[in-house]
């Protein structure tokens, strides 16, 4: 019988910590006590044991490194609609990301690379162990589909925050596979691809509920068209989206009930992180991503960081519900009726995290909340971009205005359509779009890198061009290395 993986605890056997940081060779990277431990000769051996191993890759995706303050630094602290927040002596370390001033010594970068190859090592382990079970064949190929898409995911995310990474296709054999070189991005990319062409092959589009939050056929094909855009592959982005506009994904009608607990996994949700609270198993409720970002100095809120800025406020259109519903602000009263303190440390929080104070919680505020990673509204102003720069501009004024319809309510007096055919006015509609509708998803710092407009939106804050494309390969992992991966420029 297959477990529920939103409430699968981290399975910590010792197949899985023989190989953690590659480079190094340390055994620390799970931060939970091990429990249901089995020597790893002993693994690997039944059916049950992959289905233990591709729910700890689930698991494992949840956890502190993966969510909460490495990914807040590396993937949202650079952009223009993210500050620091909390207090000004917590955490200042956050500042560096901000100012474009973060050196390769940082924890923070260090714990955002040991995290993503964490991950790939357990979808690494899964591929090369599970050929080798006497089990059901057409699970067996799901189970090699749901690792190669996680796979592709941890990826996309180094090489967009690295460029140029060591690639990892199997397990290290032994102490002269630890230190590989860094592969061109270009091969990184390729490998993504195959990856995410391969789980679309045999993932299913659907579950039942006992398999809610898997990778689906609609997750790869999704992602795929997100690693294309950020390759300008424009005839693969319209492909991919063409497709995953066909598979029954429908907008969720309220835009800030979307990100509520009660709506996760809803007919808009193509992939989301499953967090769970477990009252018997504590160290299964490790979710912090919310905590980290709820309303600082109130019982049930959080630690206030990762907070939006005056801009992102001022960048929304007038009227526009998706203002309310993104940023909580200093003296409101929330619509599930708790009262924001008029006088608070930050004027602004992140709403999409936001969990209600009076959610009970075994030991982290907000552990229920799932991480949105991938919504049908993006697939649509993926496709709408792609119609647009192949010289469509009637299907791409049509997948954009069906977000601007969702967040318009049925309100005819804002948001109007937008109705430019030019490319490059549509362009920039597109982008804003994107800015507005995706904003506090950790998504908006590599959308203008990869557009090509870092000097222009970010240059305020100290982005160097030809250096803060990219973060800074982990010093602790060139010395290492001795020497075998080299430095990225300007660091």
């Amino acid at each position: 019988m297959l477990i529920d993986i939103k409430s699968y605890k981290i399975w910590a056997v010792s197949m899985a910590v023989a190989v953690l940081s590659f480079a190094s060779c340390k055994k620390d990277f799970l931060d939970v006590p091990p429990q249901a431990k089995q020597p790893s000769a002993e693994f690997f051996k039944t059916q049950d044991d992959a289905t233990k191993a591709v729910n700890s890759i689930y698991a494992n995706l949840r956890e502190w490194r993966q969510t909460a303050f490495a990914p807040i630094a590396v993937e949202s602290m650079g952009s223009d609609e993210t500050e620091k927040g909390s207090t000004p002596g917590d955490a200042t370390f956050f500042n560096n990301f901000d100012s474009f001033t973060v050196s390769a010594t940082d924890g923070q970068v260090y714990d955002f690379w040991k995290s993503q190859y964490q991950s790939i090592n357990l979808c690494n382990q899964v591929l090369d162990n599970i050929p080798n079970i006497s089990m059901d064949e057409g699970l067996r190929s799901r189970y090699m589909a749901e690792a190669k898409f996680v796979r592709a995911y941890n990826y996309f995310r180094l090489v967009r925050a690295f460029g140029d990474v060591p690639l990892r296709d199997h397990v290290a054999a032994g102490t002269e596979e630890y230190n590989i070189p860094r592969s061109p991005k270009a091969d990184v990319w390729a490998f993504i691809e195959k990856d995410l062409t391969d789980a679309a092959s045999v993932l299913p589009q659907s579950y039942g509920p006992a398999d809610i939050g898997r990778a689906t056929k609609g997750a790869a094909l999704a992602l795929h068209a997100k690693v294309a855009m950020y390759q300008k592959k424009w005839n693969d982005v319209l492909t991919y989206t063409n497709q995953v506009m066909t598979m029954g994904y429908t907008l969720f009608p309220n835009f800030e009930q979307l990100f509520r607990i009660a709506n996760e996994n809803n007919s808009e949700s193509i992939f989301e992180i499953q967090c769970q609270s477990l009252p018997n198993i504590k160290d299964a409720s490790n979710s912090q991503y919310s905590q980290v970002q709820g309303v600082r100095g109130v019982s049930g809120g959080g630690w206030g960081f990762n907070v939006p800025t005056e801009a992102l406020a001022n960048a929304f259109e007038p009227n526009d519900p998706r203002r309310d519903a993104t940023i909580i602000f200093r003296g409101e009263t929330t619509p599930e009726g708790d009262v924001i303190n008029p006088t608070g440390d930050n004027p602004r929080y992140n709403q999409k995290s936001y969990v209600p104070f009076n959610t009970p919680f075994v030991q982290n505020e907000g552990e229920d909340q799932n991480v949105r990673v991938i919504r049908y509204a993006e697939v649509l102003l993926m496709n709408a971009e792609a119609a647009n720069e192949l010289g469509n501009p009637t299907q791409a004024l049509a997948s954009l205005e069906m977000v601007r319809a969702r967040a318009r309510a049925g309100n005819a007096t804002i948001l109007p359509p937008v109705t430019t055919t030019d490319q490059p006015q549509l362009r920039l509609a597109i982008w804003h779009e994107r800015q507005v509708e995706l904003a506090m998803e950790f998504d908006r710092f590599f959308d203008v890198i990869r557009q090509g407009r870092g000097s222009e939106i970010f240059g305020p804050k100290g982005f160097k061009a030809g250096v803060s494309e990219l973060m800074p390969i982990p010093s602790d992992e060139i010395d290492l290395s001795a020497g075998v991966l080299i430095q990225n420029p300007g660091y």
